[in-house]
């Protein structure tokens, strides 16, 4: 989704409120897939998604979960064709092998079709006609679930009930967020929390001062990790999810940084959507997402698939 959050979806206030009547559109199109048949593959799959739209490291956690079971499984990311979210397809195929569709399950067919063992999916929660070997919602703690209203209203493709349909829930973030933890106990008590760690600090003096720009769905979990390893952030320029930078808009930062003697580091998804000529002089930070509780999501794994 290429947007900025609204504000009114961090809290209930009147907008919200206003909106409200047609979140229950949302209501009744999520209720009547409760009827749909679901279609069961020979392949195994894992399905990462989340009921909080956009920012909450989906595709981060199936990149890690994707290295853990490829030593035993055939492994291969499903990724639905979306034509402005290029840069997530792009990021995935750095690991392993993709198969995109405009269909999920004709991905699956694919896959099946190739003798892959095991299909990781990037996101596809909402799709209730495929019956999922393992489904997994994940949250950001910086967002939780903003005002807990379904779209237009509020950021929520799915009522927080549904997660108790859920097999896991993963919390990816540096935040401590006790209320969000609270309430998702309430429909499961399956959690596991992971945070960002840096591959590539070696390659930045973070004793200069920093320009960071980004377009990605939780630009604050991205400005939080460079806090935590000690960047000197002096400016930061935030953009619409999947943006497709122009070349008048790096000229622009390029000049800006120049201006105020800044190094100017991105996410490795951005980076990837820059031309060749607009990478110069510009450094993404590589970063994985680590489990705390790895040896009880190995166990867990093992149970599930």
């Amino acid at each position: 989704m290429r947007q900025k959050k609204p504000f009114f979806w961090e809290e209930k206030n009147f907008i919200s409120f206003l909106l409200l009547p047609l979140s229950l559109i949302t209501f009744i199109l999520n209720l009547r897939k409760i009827f749909i048949q679901k279609k069961k593959f020979r392949i195994k799959t894992i399905c990462v998604g989340n009921i909080y739209v956009g920012g909450t490291g989906k595709t981060s956690l199936s990149i890690k979960l994707y290295e853990i079971l490829k030593k035993n499984y055939k492994t291969v990311f499903v990724k639905k064709k979306y034509f402005d979210q290029f840069d997530e397809k792009y990021l995935l195929n750095s690991y392993g092998e993709v198969i995109s569709n405009l269909e999920r399950t004709e991905s699956l067919l694919k896959a099946q079709n190739q003798n892959f063992d095991l299909a990781i999916l990037d996101d596809g929660l909402q799709e209730k006609k495929i019956n999922y070997d393992l489904s997994i919602a994940c949250f950001n703690p910086s967002y939780g679930i903003g005002n807990g209203f379904l779209l237009p209203a509020g950021p929520l493709r799915e009522s927080i009930s549904e997660l108790s349909n859920y097999d896991a829930i993963f919390i990816n973030g540096e935040k401590k967020n006790k209320k969000l933890i609270n309430t998702i106990r309430n429909f499961n008590k399956t959690i596991f929390y992971t945070n960002y760690y840096p591959l590539n600090l070696n390659k930045f003096n973070r004793k200069k001062k920093y320009l960071f720009f980004c377009g990605i769905g939780n630009p604050h979990e991205f400005e939080n990790t460079l806090k935590k390893f000690h960047f000197k952030v002096d400016e930061k320029l935030i953009f619409p999810d999947h943006h497709n930078y122009k070349n008048d808009e790096i000229n622009k930062i390029k000049k800006l940084a120049k201006e105020k003697n800044l190094q100017i580091i991105t996410t490795e998804k951005d980076f990837n959507r820059l031309s060749n000529k607009n990478k110069k002089n510009i450094k993404f930070l590589k970063t994985e997402l680590r489990i705390k509780q790895l040896n009880k999501l190995l166990k867990f794994l093992k149970e599930k698939i």
